[in-house]
């Protein structure tokens, strides 16, 4: 089996009683952790289970990589 290294953008949101955080590059993978390290190792766990279903659906990992992130600048007057 190859061993590759992929990257995902993250989305942490502090809550009340710790963090909440999602991929959206993988619909519907999301965690959450009391601290931002648990919910960093919790995200990384979901991430490999995710994308190991995905493979065992036969499916192709390599299409999840079709959405890419660009930062776009507006000004804007309140």
């Amino acid at each position: 089996m190859k061993r590759r290294v992929l990257e995902y953008n993250t989305i942490f949101q502090k809550e009340d009683k710790g963090y909440s955080v999602w991929v959206p590059s993988l619909p519907g993978c999301t965690s959450q952790g009391e601290t931002f390290e648990e919910a960093l190792e919790n995200i990384k766990e979901a991430m490999a289970l995710y994308l190991e279903d995905q493979a065992d659906n036969e499916e192709k990992v390599d299409n999840i990589h079709n959405q890419f992130m660009v930062p776009v600048g507006i000004n804007f007057h309140a």
